[in-house]
């Protein structure tokens, strides 16, 4: 992603997934790719954001907590996990923050 999305006027939840990469890409942007699609998909979506340089962040936003636990129990969400931890992560943090207030131009 490339754009900083447009949030509604808060609050509003951020997902924060911090992590470090294995070696090669062994399907990773393919599924990196299907998974913003069925996330976009996912009620209470509300976009995301993502930079790489060393450490990947990738912050997603939804509507309310309901909808990141709907998201986290998805089966094909849930399989992404699975080989994540498997062989796409050497070490990864999520953290999920209660949007309070927010601004900019």
């Amino acid at each position: 992603m490339s754009f900083i999305v447009n949030t509604p006027k808060p609050p509003y939840y951020a997902v924060i997934f911090t992590s470090h990469r294995t070696d090669g890409d062994n399907g990773y942007g393919k599924m990196a790719d299907r998974m913003l699609e069925l996330a976009s998909q996912q009620p209470g979506f509300i976009g995301i954001e993502s930079a790489r340089e060393n450490v990947g962040i990738t912050v997603s936003y939804w509507q309310d907590l309901e909808s990141i636990k709907n998201w986290k129990a998805n089966l094909e969400h849930r399989e992404a996990q699975k080989q994540g931890h498997e062989k796409w992560y050497s070490s990864f943090k999520t953290r999920i923050s209660k949007v309070e207030r927010d601004y900019g131009i």
